[in-house]
């Protein structure tokens, strides 16, 4: 791996392991192995190398939330929408951690975030109407795009209101499965009765997954805020 993708790949770890906050340029230079002269012959300071995983935010989003083929409206197909949901928030914890933080010291960089989002908001949105035209959704045609805004509402900021309403809680899998359930009840109160009984399996899969997260031995390093 080049030594650009090292830092860039480090960082994000190292970033979702201490929090930004508490990484300067210096300790990721030393956690790499590298010099901080190496280090900064790739980027010229903290919010270059965040820009560099910003990229890779922005492609994963991309390919994620794809339509759907008509031959694919099945359970499975919803598990792939929200696991991706999940993998976006959870790959990216730090990010949704500092959200605010980031982006007043970026001005580009927010720029950057509210065009991403408004894509990701348009794909959604088609999504959407194609779920209601195929009688998934019971929903009028002006309330689809909101509906998709207050679901990506939920999941970019599901991190900032748990940690508001608790003073040690940290990010883990069981956390973010709990933020997922609540979109997946946005789903199911405006699903036709044909397709009600799938998202309350969708909503048991997933406690599933909440509860096996919260019982087992944390493996995961909670985001320092």
């Amino acid at each position: 791996m080049k030594t650009c993708d090292r830092i860039v790949y480090g960082s994000l770890a190292l970033f979702n392991e201490f929090g930004v906050r508490n990484m300067t340029t210096n300790h990721l230079a030393a956690h790499l192995n590298i010099s901080p002269g190496n280090l900064y012959y790739h980027f010229r300071n903290k919010e270059d190398i965040i820009r560099s995983i910003f990229d890779l935010y922005e492609e994963h989003l991309n390919a994620g939330f794809q339509l759907y083929h008509d031959d694919k409206l099945d359970v499975e197909l919803f598990i792939g929408y929200f696991d991706t949901m999940f993998e976006t928030v959870w790959k990216f914890r730090f990010m949704y951690s500092n959200l605010t933080a980031i982006l007043n010291r970026d001005p580009e960089l927010s720029t950057r975030y509210q065009h991403t989002q408004q894509k990701a908001l348009n794909r959604s949105s088609s999504i959407l109407h194609k779920l209601k035209a195929d009688g998934v959704l019971a929903i009028d045609v002006e309330q689809v795009t909101p509906l998709a805004d207050t679901m990506r509402m939920i999941a970019g900021f599901w991190i900032h209101y748990k940690q508001t309403h608790s003073h040690n809680e940290s990010v883990t899998k069981a956390f973010l499965y709990e933020g997922l359930l609540r979109v997946l009840m946005l789903f199911r109160a405006h699903s036709t009765p044909e397709y009600c009984a799938m998202f309350t399996r969708l909503e048991q899969h997933y406690q599933l997954l909440v509860n096996h997260y919260a019982t087992s031995v944390p493996t995961d390093v909670p985001v320092v805020v």
